[in-house]
């Protein structure tokens, strides 16, 4: 089937290749080469001089690169630039950013160009990469590397149960993660061969983190039974598989209505059974199969095509879950399953829709029964989206132990605050809640600031924060929340603070630059220079506050208008002492060409202790490209810079203001 594939992929890539302008002798035997590598003696390959193999590595295929890196890396020689160049002929240059690891590169592309050629997408990218290489050796080399499977309906999963069983197995021992799509109807053969795949990975394999997205409750139910619950609710074990499938809406409020066993008190509660088919199933061929079934039928199943799996199969735990697109029927199969899901570290719920202040206390109820068994591993909780930033509360206090919360928030109306939440009290904390890591987003809406601050002031341990988006009366400011920071998270090392008006606390930011120890800030959005009489001025001492920020290494003021004031940026570097400053993200600031000029040419004069990282995209390049290419050939030998092709005419820049 994907050999089928591969020759169609080459018939297409040579009728639209584009004729090649004329080129140097050098270059086309570089051409040449690259495309018969695999008959070249690597000793002699890796022998060539530096300045040679870089100027071949942009041509190499995925398959001569994995064989060539361990040599190369020997010799001193990255490989990144040839996986970003891959990505870049697939995905297109401006949807590769933020690469910057070899190992990173590397492991974006793998999973992306697997995928893209397992499922059998004709990218005209993909045809440089099976040339010359039987394909499905090409996936039996690749197989090792990839760390995340997307699993979707297609007709290329049946290749594993009949061409490919080799590859599955090889990749039973490299997946870590599996991201399972759209899997609507058990009943249809592909989603059989997706249960197949899945308990193959799952439980004989070493994956533990599933993300799954919009998924039938049927289909979800299947995946969740027995792969973390230690213990099960009797109860559970009454609801029949078969009626999921024939209503699985029903099924899920049936499970809803649940109640659970006391763990502490019942250790010898049996595990969750699948009811068992009939034996007559075993003499059906895989493309019959008429209902959902147990792992072992469905390895007996596809022995019929040679695999050699009988008898009983193993249960893997599920330790990192992520529901997207959850729906309510989902949401009822999910909750009954969580007081007995000992094993479960990383919990994340996403929704289109906004959840009912009784389906979080519902949600909020089942995790405090697990938290209160004393074994619960949970530690990353993510929830989106809610009606009341006052629900944070309940969760915290459900979960009191969580390392890491991250909280989408969308109050209906104007948030009412812990009464409106049906909380009869204000919320109480203990004098120190466990958490590192805090993440609030509120889509530019009015929000209750104080339980955000009340939880900051609880949070001594905090070392990443994020907020996002809130919107507060106009006779209000975020001074209480920058306070909050200043007084109560002294060992926060990332500080994000983004889409919020910050124009009216010019002290409160430079009192919180000079009592912290960040390595990462980001202001991005968040109208910095927007009430400054004297913006060169504030700006010059938000720059002296950063300088004393010995730790700092990334630097985002993305989206702050900052325009004509750009090249005092330059002022990081000089002095005593400098900026450490290894990232810079300046895009978005309405940065004209002789601007960004100005700034480079400062630079030169005092260059940056390293080599710096700086993201000039959505600036108005093409307002005078000239100046522009002068601006980034100045730069150039100092730093390593993010454009894109944003076009400043054709656009409505939020910056309008500057213009």
């Amino acid at each position: 089937m994907h050999e089928a594939y591969a020759e169609e992929v080459l018939q297409l890539a040579a009728k639209t290749e584009p004729p090649r302008p004329l080129s140097s002798l050098k270059l086309i035997c570089i051409r040449v080469a690259s495309r018969h590598v695999a008959d070249i003696d690597m000793d002699a390959l890796i022998g060539l001089p530096v300045s040679l193999i870089k100027d071949l590595l942009p041509h190499l295929s995925i398959y001569d690169l994995i064989r060539l890196q361990p040599a190369l890396n020997q010799r001193g020689i990255s490989t990144q630039s040839a996986w970003v160049l891959i990505l870049q002929d697939i995905k297109g240059a401006h949807r590769v950013l933020d690469l910057h690891s070899e190992d990173g590169s590397k492991q974006e592309a793998m999973d992306t160009c697997f995928q893209l050629m397992f499922y059998g997408f004709k990218y005209k990218g993909v045809a440089k990469q099976i040339f010359n290489v039987n394909i499905t050796t090409l996936f039996l080399v690749m197989a090792k590397y990839i760390k995340r499977f997307y699993l979707r309906p297609s007709q290329f999963l049946q290749t594993f149960a009949k061409e490919q069983r080799a590859l599955l197995t090889i990749l039973e021992g490299s997946v870590d993660i599996v991201d399972v799509k759209h899997h609507k109807d058990l009943l249809k053969t592909e989603s059989q061969f997706a249960l197949y795949v899945l308990h193959r990975l799952l439980d004989h394999g070493q994956a533990k983190e599933l993300i799954i997205y919009g998924l039938d409750p049927a289909m979800l139910n299947w995946i969740l039974q027995d792969r973390g619950s230690q213990h099960a609710d009797q109860q559970l074990t009454s609801v029949p598989r078969s009626s999921l499938v024939a209503n699985p809406t029903a099924a899920a409020d049936n499970i809803a209505t649940c109640t659970y066993v006391d763990l502490e008190s019942e250790e010898d509660v049996s595990p969750c059974k699948r009811p068992k088919l009939d034996d007559t199933f075993r003499e059906r061929g895989a493309e019959t199969l008429q209902s959902p079934v147990e792992p072992e039928l469905l390895c007996q199943a596809f022995a019929l095509y040679g695999s050699c799996l009988t008898g009983s199969c193993p249960r893997g735990q599920i330790c990192s879950l992520q529901i997207r697109e959850c729906g309510r029927s989902t949401l009822g199969v999910l909750v009954p399953f969580l007081p007995t899901w000992l094993c479960l570290r990383s919990l994340t719920i996403q929704s289109c829709w906004i959840f009912r202040v009784s389906e979080v206390k519902s949600l909020a109820k089942s995790l405090k029964q697990l938290w209160q068994t004393s074994r619960s591993s949970l530690v990353d909780l993510g929830m989106a989206v809610l009606p009341q930033s006052a629900l944070m509360a309940l969760l915290l206090d459900a979960c009191p132990g969580l390392h890491s919360l991250s909280l989408e928030i969308h109050p209906l109306d104007v948030d009412p605050g812990p009464h409106g939440s049906g909380m009869t009290h204000e919320p109480t904390y203990p004098k120190e809640l466990s958490l590192r890591k805090l993440s609030v987003k509120v889509p530019q809406v009015m929000a209750d600031i104080h339980s955000i601050t009340a939880v900051l002031k609880h949070s001594p341990h905090l070392t990443s924060l994020h907020i996002s988006g809130i919107r507060l009366p106009n006779s209000s400011s975020h001074r209480d929340l920058l306070t909050s920071i200043s007084e109560s998270n002294h060992r926060l090392r990332t500080l994000h603070l983004e889409d919020l008006n910050l124009a009216d606390c010019h002290q409160d930011i430079l009192n919180l630059l000079r009592n912290c120890m960040l390595e990462e800030l980001s202001l991005k959005d968040c109208r910095l220079l927007e009430r400054c009489s004297d913006r060169e001025s504030y700006l010059q001492q938000v720059i002296d506050s950063l300088k004393q920020v010995r730790s700092l290494r990334s630097l985002d003021l993305s989206q702050n208008r900052l325009a004509k004031s750009a090249p005092t940026l330059a002022e990081l570097f000089t002095g005593s002492p400098a900026s450490a400053v290894k990232r810079l993200d300046i895009s978005s600031n309405f940065i004209q060409p002789a601007e960004l000029l100005e700034l480079g040419q400062r630079l030169q004069t005092h260059p940056p202790q390293q080599r710096l990282t700086l993201d000039l995209r959505k600036n108005p390049w093409d307002r005078d490209r000239d100046t522009w290419h002068d601006a980034l050939r100045t730069l150039r030998p100092l730093c390593d810079f993010q454009t894109d092709g944003w076009k400043s005419r054709n656009t409505m820049a939020d910056h309008i203001s500057n213009m």
